[in-house]
């Protein structure tokens, strides 16, 4: 989308500026040097992240009340084939790939241990010291999965910190906050290639990445889903990856069935709730 159709669209959808600040994570400044026209050229990733929260017609619906949960989501444009209404776009996401950065996972292990940074397409990202909240709802959560993986054996729980090469290459070192493999051996140093399920949290420092640069980087490499957490929000956005569904958004009022298991575990978030003292 150029500039110019982004104003159109966000006339149409009715936004603010403050409003795409909050559902993108981009500063409020930024955004509103690019709709005024100071900004000429923004940064790709910021483009990336406009287009995927203006080129949605499920915003839309969800702001009129038609679509489950509220619209706190951003997911991708529509994939443009007739009929279709995938929200997920796969040529988007390739283009995170197509020009890595310098840096490689030799310079990742090179790194001081004290030093937390993720690894994606030859670039750097750092990584806060998660809050109190966050590791309160993460141990909640591994609590449950590891009883969902109980009637699953040939599927096993992790937590972060752990080194997952998502892409079997050079470039890509991430560390989901917890993720699950299924009928595959995991040893070593990290874990080679995508696990069936990703999940994250997120913070003020990691919102964007986790809903627009990883979800895309998940998808091409194979994540089966993949569920964003929002505490700020008490949302839960989930994404079948594997099917190329739309995302679901569930509450932390309501149970959420875990897609790889055909339904059959389910993760109370009132649970999660209740442990974490949200």
């Amino acid at each position: 989308m150029t500039i110019d159709e982004m104003k159109t669209r966000k006339k149409e959808l009715g936004f603010t500026n403050r409003m795409i600040s909050e559902q993108t994570g981009i500063p409020l400044g930024t955004v509103q040097k690019i709709f005024s026209g100071e900004t000429r050229s923004p940064r790709r990733d910021t483009i990336i992240a406009l287009e995927n929260l203006l080129h949605r017609d499920a915003y839309a619906d969800a702001m009129a009340g038609k679509g489950r949960g509220s619209a706190d989501v951003m997911v991708g444009p529509h994939n443009g084939s007739s009929g279709g209404n995938s929200l997920l776009v796969r040529e988007e996401a390739a283009h995170y790939g197509a020009r890595p950065g310098r840096y490689t996972i030799e310079d990742y292990y090179a790194l001081p241990d004290e030093r937390r940074v993720e690894l994606i397409d030859g670039v750097f990202y750092d990584m806060a010291a998660p809050s109190l909240n966050h590791q309160a709802i993460l141990g909640a959560l591994h609590l449950q999965f590891a009883k969902c993986a109980e009637q699953h054996p040939e599927c096993r729980v992790f937590f972060a910190p752990l080194d997952v090469r998502l892409d079997r290459d050079q470039w890509t070192m991430v560390q989901p906050d917890l993720l699950i493999i299924c009928g595959k051996d995991a040893e070593g140093r990290y874990l080679d290639g995508a696990p069936d399920f990703a999940l994250e949290i997120l913070s003020p420092s990691t919102r964007s990445k986790d809903m627009f640069l990883k979800l895309g980087k998940y998808m091409t490499a194979g994540v089966r889903e993949y569920w964003i957490i929002d505490p700020e929000k008490e949302k839960v956005i989930v994404y079948d990856l594997e099917h190329e569904e739309t995302p679901e958004i569930y509450t932390f009022e309501e149970d959420v069935p875990v897609r790889i298991s055909e339904g059959e575990c389910i993760i109370d978030f009132r649970e999660v709730k209740r442990y974490a003292r949200l």
